[in-house]
């Protein structure tokens, strides 16, 4: 499993926040100003455009006056997202852990010392346990929990930090999590069950008849974005970005480690709320994931994972007798499930 995740995640205990402000024309230019809530300008912060008029990103930085441009871009409708360093003003605690990478990316967290600290584990030790080593490593009441792929765009932890700030009892908020292409991932869900398998998030029916109310409940975005409402009470959000309270976290002792990758936010939530927290998607927040990236050097090992974890989680939650029937129906469509994605990644 030593491939899996290797880059696992970063962990920031809000202080102050950074309210970056971005202005984009289409007819000619790209450009604005990055600054925070005091007005003041954020110079070095990676600026990366996606859009319908590029064929790929353009990446660039913020000038000493925290302004960027790009000129000569094609009519088109543009998202403009800032890298980790746009936020540096927004954190008190910054902590990156290293799960054993090997490709140098960690040596790029050196830019931001003393704003963040770097853990490096000689051995990768699974997402759940990268978690609770950041959070260990941090003592804010509120920590943000993100995948080394996923990008926040301004305003977003502004707008988390709200939900939390105005409804104790919530524990955790989760942003709209985009595709680079700006379509929206189904970051907030229901709770898993044995058919979760055929209407979850990427399965084929779901694509086929998002219609379909078994699909719904499994991937709730979409309703919850037509609500209208600022914040929405789902059952669990993506870990790939969520905002939580850590007083919530203490009370179930944070991530189970015994999920190695996957299904750990899932859990995760429904422990919460089996405390009386509630869990809380905030559609007017964005972030920006890169789905599969993390796990993507390690392809088969990130489907065994995916499997065991989903087996875990069924027979915690869902089938808790171990003599459990359900819990070798489980099993065997988990397994047969697992072994036919394994065939088609070797090919």
């Amino acid at each position: 499993m030593s491939g899996v995740s290797r880059r696992v995640l970063v962990v920031f205990g809000i202080l102050a926040l950074t309210a970056g402000t971005a202005h984009a024309q289409a007819i000619g230019s790209i450009f604005g100003k990055v600054i925070d809530q005091s007005g003041g300008v954020l110079p070095g912060v990676t600026v990366t455009v996606t859009g319908t008029g590029l064929q790929q990103p353009l990446v660039g930085t913020t000038q000493a006056s925290g302004a960027y441009q790009f000129p000569s871009v094609p009519i088109g409708t543009y998202t403009v997202t800032f890298e980790l360093s746009g936020f540096r003003k927004a954190v008190r605690q910054g902590v990156v852990i290293d799960n054993a990478s090997v490709d140098g990316s960690a040596v790029r967290v050196n830019q931001f010392v003393p704003d963040v600290r770097l853990i490096r584990n000689e051995a990768n030790v699974g997402f759940a346990r990268g978690v609770n080593q950041g959070l260990a490593a941090t003592t804010a009441p509120y920590v943000l929990i993100m995948n080394p792929d996923c990008r926040l765009m301004a305003g977003a932890i502004a707008a988390l930090r709200a939900v939390l700030d105005a409804q104790p009892q919530c524990a955790i908020t989760g942003p709209r999590v985009l595709n680079p292409d700006g379509s929206v991932q189904g970051s907030a869900r229901g709770d898993p069950d044995m058919l979760t398998g055929l209407f979850g998030r990427t399965t084929l029916l779901r694509r086929v008849a998002p219609f379909l109310p078994i699909g719904r409940r499994n991937v709730v975005v979409d309703e919850a974005i037509r609500s209208g409402q600022p914040s929405v009470e789902v059952d669990w959000v993506s870990g790939a970005c969520m905002l939580a309270r850590r007083e919530a976290l203490d009370a179930v002792e944070n991530f189970d480690e015994r999920f190695f990758l996957y299904w750990e936010d899932a859990d995760l939530c429904r422990r919460l709320r089996a405390t009386g927290y509630h869990v809380r998607y905030v559609p007017g927040a964005s972030a920006i994931h890169r789905v599969g990236h993390s796990s993507r050097t390690a392809r088969r090992s990130a489907i065994r994972a995916f499997h065991r974890s989903a087996y875990l989680y069924y027979a915690t939650h869902v089938a808790p007798a171990p003599l459990s029937p359900r819990r070798a129906l489980a099993r065997a469509i988990l397994g047969t499930r697992c072994w036919l994605q394994l065939m088609a990644a070797w090919r």
